[in-house]
């Protein structure tokens, strides 16, 4: 695996007939859009070239926030091919954000919505970004413009597996958020492990309702039907009945547990609906067990949930057949993320750096070819996240039972998981606290019946301010991406302390919990 570019290999999986289809869109006016595995390559070879055209740097990063689109993941697979550094955005960023990511980045290349042109390419050339391209979700843009005239052949670029293939931000969870460099070599590694462990086969079909600029969507899921040479069903956005009147004719779907609670709002979900599938996988956040249990009675299957993160890819994922080679005699279980998969090692540590007893809750450190290569530009943060031993420490609270399957209890530092997606309190709590008048504020998570986990905003306005809840709530909306915004805030007389003046969440937490019950 020394020499392999990823693309390389996920090229090399396509299926012997390319003009099968490899891919099934919808135009935004619902006209049905069929993609060849030829028209992927071809596609991803005229990107590339135009990429090795424009005379980079090595290592250069190409840094794209752009709609869901087939010609999204084109751009993604020339970027690999064509040997240069990925580094997907989420779409809901707003100029605050993308000014931070664009300076810490320096990417060469910056790919953006078209209607989002004219701010984002001022911040990119101010930055000295030398490029900055269109791609919109309807085949439109200078990106494929200046692509169409070059060549449909590309010989991929030589890439090791320790070569950076991706930089995924995390948001920080004090402070900014951390570029996690991800190699081919990670990528790969796990992208062929899961197609064994979750028993990928010859004419599985994949429903992507995912989005592309994290993990999950991007890695986990094109990566896993790719290698496959598997056909994937292509949604721009979820909608629980479209996924549900695709089922018949697929028989993969991940989702974040989110997708599961909307899909059994549906009374389109029934046995005779999923009888055609094979695996429903959940990531993301927590599963919780009513879902589970649920989804179990509806359709009959089992929910199988997987646990990961952007700096490690997946980690450990429960079992998918009970006699399968890798899981002994094992069954999916509700409530718990399954084992660390083939290749990974993972083990519970207390404060004092000891291992933990079966049954013991601690931090979480795991080790793998699939964990990260370290934070970009940030040498100190990164040797502080890995053991004296090479483990990385995942921030993660859990233990794993006396059958070996692993629990997550939580994150060690509040963070907010909701609808699938990270919110860290401290990001948000630093916006607040920029605000005239205030003069302290805290963000906790408390359950919601849609995003499993949503934030509630708790503030102090300096002696003789007036604040009001919904100003603070709007002036963060013309800040921040739209999951980050808190579903309640509230201004109070003071924040509860324990004794040493730290802020309490955990009552915090408590006082707020039944506000979405």
């Amino acid at each position: 695996m020394s020499h392999q570019n990823l693309f390389s290999a996920l090229r090399a999986a396509f299926p012997a007939d390319l003009d099968s289809t490899a891919v099934e869109a919808s135009a935004a006016d619902g006209t049905p859009l069929y993609y060849t595995w030829r028209d992927l390559d071809r596609a991803s070879a005229r990107i590339a070239n135009l990429l090795a055209s424009l005379k980079l740097p090595e290592g250069s990063r190409v840094a794209v926030q752009v709609e869901k689109s087939v010609e999204a993941m084109a751009l993604y697979l020339a970027t690999l091919r064509a040997g240069y550094v990925f580094l997907p955005l989420n779409t809901a960023y707003q100029s605050a954000e993308i000014e931070y990511f664009i300076g810490n980045a320096e990417p060469a290349v910056v790919v953006c919505s078209p209607g989002n042109f004219g701010w984002v390419s001022k911040i990119a050339f101010t930055l000295g970004t030398q490029h900055v391209f269109t791609l919109g979700d309807d085949r439109t843009g200078s990106l494929l413009e200046r692509a169409a005239p070059h060549s449909d052949e590309h010989q991929a670029v030589a890439r090791n597996a320790d070569d950076l293939a991706a930089i995924l931000y995390t948001s920080g969870t004090t402070g900014r958020s951390k570029g996690a460099m991800l190699t081919h070599g990670n990528m790969l590694s796990n992208a062929v492990m899961l197609k064994d462990y979750w028993g990928w086969k010859k004419g599985d079909v994949l429903i992507h309702a995912l989005p592309i600029f994290h993990v999950h969507g991007l890695f986990v899921a094109i990566h896993g039907a790719l290698i496959n040479g598997s056909k994937m069903i292509w949604m721009a956005k979820f909608d629980p009945k479209a996924v549900i009147a695709a089922m018949p004719r697929a028989t993969v779907f991940m989702g974040v547990p989110t997708l599961y609670v909307r899909m059994l709002a549906e009374p389109g979900l029934t046995k005779q609906a999923v009888k055609n599938m094979r695996l429903f996988i959940a990531g993301s956040a927590p599963l919780l067990i009513e879902t589970f249990r649920e989804w179990q009675q509806r359709t009959g299957h089992t929910i199988l949930e997987r646990y990961g993160m952007s700096e490690t890819i997946m980690l450990t994922s429960n079992p998918y057949s009970a006699d399968s080679r890798f899981a002994g005699q094992y069954e999916r279980r509700g409530g718990t993320v399954g084992f660390p998969l083939p290749g990974v090692s993972l083990r519970v540590q207390g404060d004092d750096g000891k291992a933990l007893p079966v049954g013991e809750i601690g931090g979480i450190q795991v080790k793998g070819p699939n964990v990260f290569k370290g934070y970009w530009r940030m040498p100190e943060k990164t040797a502080e996240e890995f053991t004296q031993d090479g483990y990385f420490k995942t921030g993660d609270v859990g233990k794993v039972d006396e059958r070996g399957y692993v629990h997550i209890v939580g994150r060690s530092k509040d963070l907010i998981i909701s609808g699938g997606y990270n919110v860290y309190p401290a990001e948000i709590e630093g916006y607040i606290n920029d605000m005239p008048g205030v003069a302290e504020s805290a963000l906790v998570g408390v359950p919601h019946p849609d995003f499993g986990e949503v934030g509630v905003a708790v503030v102090i306005a300096k002696p003789g301010a007036q604040l009001y809840a919904d100003a603070i709530v709007a002036q963060l909306k013309s800040q921040l991406a739209n999951f980050k915004i808190p579903k309640k805030c509230f201004v109070v007389a003071e924040l509860p302390r324990n004794t040493m003046g730290k802020v309490q969440k955990n009552l915090l937490r408590d006082q707020y919990k039944g506000l979405f019950a």
